[in-house]
């Protein structure tokens, strides 16, 4: 197991140059491990995107500023392209970023205590870049209300909305998430694999391609020596 930590305990935010060193990680993570727990130091998972301290002001040229967010769009699509389980622990306040993070976890837990909100609008920001990470995830109403309103909610209400997995009594998260990857380790890998492998690529395609995709999946996947120990 690989376990990655957001540690900007100062303001528990996250740097665009930790978006990348994420990914980074994430992407060759299946070379080593068999999953990956995401979590963070200090009360609160996240509190947002900054800029790198040396990255100076935004270009003036939208052509030219693309570019200046793809490790954030990318440490999305990093989250979701993994080959193995990314399973996030959410406690205290988990804002933009942070939100779009936990509901790219293929499995997140939120403690009692955790707060979920988008808070761009309130910055004069649109939204786009966590919405990148939420439109497949949550339905449309809740993501309109929590951009336009950014007011924040709790556990409840992000499993409800779909932002993460589980709410559970924060003097009872570490035990939960401690038996859930055991029994995640204890499953066979090619099942996991193929698992993600499957829920990544068949929303994409149509009724027949999804089908015929699964059931390619199901003889390559069921016949694997590993299956059968």
């Amino acid at each position: 197991m690989l376990t990655a930590t957001f540690n900007r305990p100062e303001d528990n935010s996250v740097s665009d140059g930790m978006a990348r060193e994420l990914s980074a990680a994430v992407a060759v993570a299946h070379e080593t491990s068999d999953m990956v727990l995401l979590r963070s130091v200090g009360p609160d998972f996240c509190t947002g995107r900054v800029r790198d301290p040396d990255a100076g002001p935004p270009h003036p040229e939208a052509y030219s500023r693309r570019p200046e967010y793809d490790s954030i769009f990318y440490c999305y699509r990093s989250i979701r392209d993994a080959q193995i389980p990314v399973v996030g622990v959410i406690e205290g306040r988990c804002m933009g970023f942070g939100t779009a993070v936990a509901a790219c976890c293929d499995v997140s837990f939120a403690s009692s205590n955790a707060q979920f909100n988008i808070p761009e609008m309130t910055h004069k920001v649109m939204p786009t870049m966590v919405m990148s990470a939420l439109y497949d995830r949550m339905n449309r109403n809740a993501i309109m209300w929590m951009t336009y309103s950014a007011e924040f909610i709790d556990a409840q209400q992000a499993m409800m909305y779909g932002i993460v997995s589980r709410a559970v009594d924060a003097d009872k998260l570490e035990d939960e998430v401690a038996k859930f990857c055991e029994v995640l380790l204890s499953r066979p890998r090619p099942g996991i694999l193929g698992l993600k492998e499957y829920l990544r690529s068949a929303p994409l395609m149509d009724s027949q391609g999804a089908l015929d995709y699964a059931r390619s999946l199901h003889s390559m996947v069921n016949t694997a020596a590993a299956m059968k120990e």
